[in-house]
């Protein structure tokens, strides 16, 4: 989280969100930084628009509940309908994955790698 925690600083701090710039803040801090995380952060961090991801993670908590739930009911939704009418639905999530992963799903990523 502390990679994170410095890319927001500098964010906050309206300094571009480098490499050197997250490792300065790392070592002011007192942390030794790992070059591999890093460039993961940044890499990751140009896709994203951090003041909406700010914005939108504020409600993340509430929505998230609702989001858990669904994967849980589709299975038997799906077992209730017929085959024909289960792959439309398939049908859309596919052309959803085309268009690039959204910025929730990079956020939950940039999560898994520094958790």
């Amino acid at each position: 989280m502390e990679y994170v925690y410095a890319a927001l600083l500098l964010h906050y701090g309206k300094q571009p969100i480098t490499e050197e710039n997250i490792v300065k803040v790392l070592q002011a801090a007192g942390i030794a930084p790992d070059e591999i995380k890093v460039k993961a952060l940044v890499a990751a961090l140009k896709e994203v628009n951090i003041e909406e991801a700010i914005k939108t993670a504020v409600a993340l908590p509430v929505a998230a509940a609702p989001v858990a739930a669904a994967p849980a009911a589709a299975p038997a939704a799906a077992e209730a309908k017929p085959a024909a009418e289960a792959k439309p639905a398939e049908e859309k999530k596919e052309e959803k994955k085309e268009e690039g992963p959204s910025e929730e799903e990079i956020a939950a990523g940039l999560a898994g790698l520094f958790g």
